[in-house]
């Protein structure tokens, strides 16, 4: 029985700061001519992105209780991860119903009243009762919905809940999915002379997402049929991206040895998830790759041979709202979705990767 990705939606945060208004504020924290400084203007100026969102106003002057820096002294303050998480259990609450909200009114055919399964992803905070809870109650769900919450699995993981609710939907035929990833990833942002912490200062932003999954076309021309889903973990690689709880904060390992190591293996993990369902990469129409850095894509089109116009719909999403872990391949896909239907059918490969080195990889088709 076919599964669909029936409707898409991505939300941000109002607040937007351009790369490089992100990268002067940066600056503040090193010396002027210092090594980490010269890193910080070159890594940020060839980033590939253009603006980012966040749920903190402290960039800009005004702001009020500001948690990361201060504007007026020009200093970076150092907040617990109790703080961090304070913050992001009230602005996620809000946000992860907004959008569930927002996807249930935009998606054709489906009703509140449809609902039976909730999945929340989110890695970049915790609360309970969850999000999950929270938008049963919010939307005013049917008390009984089914809700599951997906944490801490960084940057891939819309691919588990995808395939949950793919399960779902095939064990029961009229099961509707209502899936929302949400990520702050600027609430644990921790400028330092590491280059790991330039990088993911430099590429980290806010935003959700949502889509809804369904035994239904409810959307021909705009939905997404879920063919195959693929996981896999790169080999020698699990010390080379990690996502940890510290003190202040959560702590992001990025190695720079991570684009090499997808440029070495993504065309093997492609092609056996491509030979599995009858394919080769000249039938795909469509490449959604994760766009968790420039390099990132550059190594992945180099490995898969692609050309430039392949991962228009990454790069514009880099450029547009940087890496928002999980929320982030949804963005990819809306993209997609939203671009004029052939009214054939368009096969995409879609792929996502995080702490492991763990690559998620799906084979859809936009009928």
């Amino acid at each position: 029985m076919p599964v669909f990705l029936n409707h898409i939606t991505t939300t941000v945060p109002q607040t937007a700061y351009t790369q490089d208004e992100a990268g002067k504020t940066m600056l503040h924290k090193f010396e002027e001519g210092s090594r980490a400084a010269r890193l910080t203007r070159r890594i940020y100026a060839h980033s590939g992105i253009e603006k980012r969102h966040s749920v903190l106003p402290d960039f800009r002057e005004g702001a009020d209780a500001p948690l990361l820096f201060d504007f007026d002294t020009k200093k970076f303050l150092s907040p617990s991860t109790g703080e961090r998480n304070d913050l992001y259990s009230k602005e996620a609450r809000v946000m992860f119903s907004a959008t569930a909200e927002r996807l249930v009114g935009e998606c054709p055919g489906i009703e509140k009243s449809d609902i039976t399964h909730v999945i929340t992803v989110s890695c970049t905070g915790f609360f309970a009762p969850g999000p999950d809870f929270y938008i049963v109650k919010d939307l005013g769900l049917n008390p009984s919905t089914k809700r599951f919450h997906i944490g801490f699995m960084g940057c891939y993981a819309a691919f588990p809940a995808l395939k949950m609710a793919k399960a779902f939907c095939e064990a029961e035929p009229e099961a509707v999915v209502l899936v929302v990833c949400l990520e702050l990833c600027s609430l644990h942002l921790k400028p330092s002379e590491e280059i790991d912490d330039i990088l993911a200062t430099s590429v980290f932003g806010d935003g959700a997402s949502g889509a809804i999954v369904s035994s239904r076309n409810e959307a021909p021309g705009t939905s997404f049929r879920m063919d195959s889903l693929n996981s896999t973990i790169a080999p020698d690689s699990e010390g080379d991206m990690a996502w940890t709880i510290g003190d202040h904060g959560f702590d992001m390992i990025l190695s720079t040895y991570v684009p090499r190591i997808l440029e070495a293996n993504v065309a093997e993990i492609v092609d056996g998830l491509l030979s599995e369902n009858d394919a080769q990469r000249a039938d795909i129409e469509h490449w959604a790759i994760h766009p968790g850095g420039r390099a990132i894509l550059d190594k992945v089109e180099q490995g898969l041979e692609l050309g430039a116009e392949d991962l228009t719909a990454s790069r514009a999403v880099l450029r547009d709202y940087g890496n928002m872990s999980s929320a982030t391949i949804l963005f990819v896909l809306d993209h997609i979705r939203r671009s004029p239907a052939s009214g054939r059918p368009e096969p995409i490969l879609a792929m996502a990767f995080g702490p492991g080195l763990t690559v998620e990889s799906a084979l859809l088709t936009r009928v």
